[in-house]
């Protein structure tokens, strides 16, 4: 991956990154860990987020700091953590690469006008939106959680036919929001998931939320699409699975 770029202080904020106060406390030697912080609130044991360059976050709820025996605000190198969650035997989902728009890059995306079709969607769309559903892999359905009811939904028609769509809603009660997208197989390789993400990411922008894109690590495709519309990886995002 490439280093990690300038991202809106929105970013770290939502992930609970370190602020450049905390960053200025620590030892050198210290500074590329991970960041210990306790959320009591938090309903899942373990977040982590692995940043690009090896440093990151690792949010634990009560249960969760007590089974890893950390406190708030230790650091802890990458490899440690790893090991104290297998040790404790806390199951963890597959990651998620997270990327965000640069901040020189938000400009550029909030002046582009859109390609021809492609807009935001509303309810008046149901029909269309139907239509794609009935017609989309279900895998992809799955896999992208896209729905007319978001919070923001943009769509790329041609023809009278709605061939991709990508949705967005508010990123866990923060200032981002993440997005799924979903081309038609037949309509794929024309840079209309590209025009879409890039319209529904001026939509967010305008509103003042900072847009996110996840995908699996193997997922070639995704990782290419986030690159083709302009994020760039902050890093790898793991949560804990239920256990009860």
């Amino acid at each position: 991956m490439d280093p990690l770029p300038t991202f809106s202080p929105a970013v770290a904020e939502s992930w609970a990154l370190p602020t450049a106060d905390e960053i200025d406390r620590i030892d050198e030697d210290a500074r590329s860990g991970v960041l210990v912080r306790i959320d009591r609130a938090r309903e899942e044991a373990v977040s982590y987020l692995r940043l690009v360059g090896g440093s990151g976050a690792l949010v634990l709820s009560a249960a969760g700091a007590e089974a890893l025996s950390v406190e708030g605000g230790e650091r802890l190198a990458p490899a440690e953590v790893e090991q104290r969650i297998h040790r404790a035997g806390i199951p963890m989902h597959d990651p998620d690469r997270v990327h965000h728009l640069p901040l020189d890059v938000h400009a550029e995306v909030r002046a582009e006008r859109p390609l021809a079709g492609v807009r935001r969607l509303t309810a008046d769309d149901a029909d269309l939106f139907a239509s794609f559903v009935a017609e989309a892999p279900p895998d992809d359905l799955d896999d992208a959680f896209v729905e007319l009811d978001h919070w923001l939904v943009a769509g790329a028609v041609r023809d009278g036919r709605l061939v991709s769509v990508a949705s967005m809603y508010p990123w866990r009660g923060t200032g981002t929001a993440d997005l799924g997208v979903i081309t038609l197989p037949d309509s794929r390789g024309r840079g209309l998931a590209r025009a879409t993400v890039r319209a529904i990411s001026a939509l967010a922008l305008q509103q003042g939320y900072e847009p996110q894109y996840r995908c699996q690590l193997d997922n070639a495709a995704s990782l290419a699409l986030a690159r083709g519309s302009g994020f760039r990886a902050l890093g790898d995002w793991s949560v804990s699975r239920p256990t009860a």
